[in-house]
């Protein structure tokens, strides 16, 4: 730990109550673990959506600056009144950033579980994962293969647990395939090869033809191009073909949702027997379950009666199921890290990179194949 003494630093982001945001590094204490608890060295986090929804907090980081020095770097931004309205809470706050990641285990509580993962190499879901060190419960650790890198090991929980979460939810709706927006993404990715591995259709969203090559050769059966003019006939003949009656969307906003919707009510109406003014009686379902369109959803109500939009998470999702059944999701994506849960990353950046504006405007992006990990321990004294 820094210098000897019990502190590491840490990434924060702090909205005021004027709308300026200010993301710097803080020094904080590391907690001398409790009976079940243990503190990993964090060599590796990744930078989900989710992440930088925390982190920049709606600002237009291309208009962000830079101060402060080389070791203890401060990027300025501006957060805009509409995306200010819903931050009263988090005014002032100064919040730490990172849902996940991997590490090695430097010190751990007095109990029996806690100890048998001293030195070893875990992944954690605790929040706050952009810290040289974190004190986290040892239920909230996912102990990793041998000869797996933290690297390897960073995305264990919120990809692969939403991907899997997106199978059972299938599964316990009575559905029996599975439509994905922003498909070529890593998640998408994982769902597709969950889906080849499980025998599940699924019928693949994305926004480009290279997208729908990177999918294909990866065994996928069903992509559509949405920028496509063919896109609603290719999207309506994938979906008669497979069935599928649900989907998760990772865009939100705009008229996607709503298309999804009416080319599953078309797919089902070519194989009805008789009329019925109220549409076909098969529900179809849209959970939203990202942000990637800000504007409103636009529903055109040509889809029948019915039918569902909602929205989905993955933490709601494992506290409904409960211990149990969570942690047979977990043991899967232990066992297949390497295979069917295994992430991509266009590249690494220490604590003080990431908030170098270059940095921010490459990972900021939350583009396809620009996935990029953060080592809070890279380039300093462990």
């Amino acid at each position: 730990m820094q210098n000897g003494a019990r502190t590491g630093l840490q990434l924060r982001s702090l909205v005021k109550n004027n709308g300026d945001l200010e993301l710097s590094l803080t020094s904080v204490p590391t907690p001398v673990p409790a009976a079940s608890e243990v503190v990993v060295r964090v060599e590796a986090a990744p930078i989900n959506p989710s992440d930088l929804g925390l982190l920049f907090a709606g600002a237009d980081m291309t208009k962000a600056g830079q101060r402060g020095t080389k070791d203890q770097p401060l990027v300025a931004a501006h957060v805009p009144d509409a995306a200010l309205k819903s931050m009263a809470a988090r005014f002032d706050v100064s919040m730490p950033v990172g849902n996940e990641g991997a590490g090695v285990v430097v010190e751990a509580g007095s109990s029996e579980a806690a100890q048998a993962l001293l030195g070893k190499t875990v992944a954690a879901l605790g929040g706050a994962m952009y810290s040289q060190y974190r004190c986290v419960p040892v239920e909230q650790c996912l102990l990793l293969p041998a000869g797996t890198t933290p690297a390897e090991g960073a995305s264990s929980f919120v990809n692969p647990l939403t991907a899997l979460g997106m199978v059972e939810t299938m599964r316990s709706e009575g559905h029996k395939a599975l439509v994905h927006t922003a498909a070529a993404s890593n998640l998408g990715q994982m769902l597709n090869r969950i889906c080849l591995k499980d025998g599940i259709s699924l019928v693949n969203i994305v926004r480009n033809q290279a997208q729908v090559d990177l999918l294909r050769a990866m065994g996928a059966a069903h992509v559509c191009n949405s920028n496509s003019p063919t896109f609603v006939q290719e999207l309506i003949e994938a979906l008669s073909v497979t069935g599928a009656t649900l989907a998760f969307d990772a865009i939100g906003g705009g008229k996607l949702a709503g298309q999804i919707l009416m080319c599953m009510e078309a797919a089902l109406l070519k194989k009805a027997t008789q009329y019925s003014r109220y549409g076909s009686a098969t529900h179809k379902q849209v959970y939203i379950y990202g942000g990637l369109g800000l504007g409103p959803i636009e529903l055109n109500r040509n889809f029948g009666m019915a039918w569902g939009v909602g929205g989905w998470l993955i933490t709601p999702f494992l506290q409904k199921i409960g211990p149990a059944a969570t942690q047979k999701l977990k043991q899967r994506v232990a066992t297949e890290l390497k295979s069917t849960f295994a992430s991509a990353y266009a590249g690494e950046v220490s604590l003080v990179e990431a908030l170098d504006l270059k940095s921010v405007a490459i990972y900021g992006q939350a583009a396809t194949g620009h996935k990029y990990l953060i080592n809070p321990n890279k380039g300093l004294n462990k």
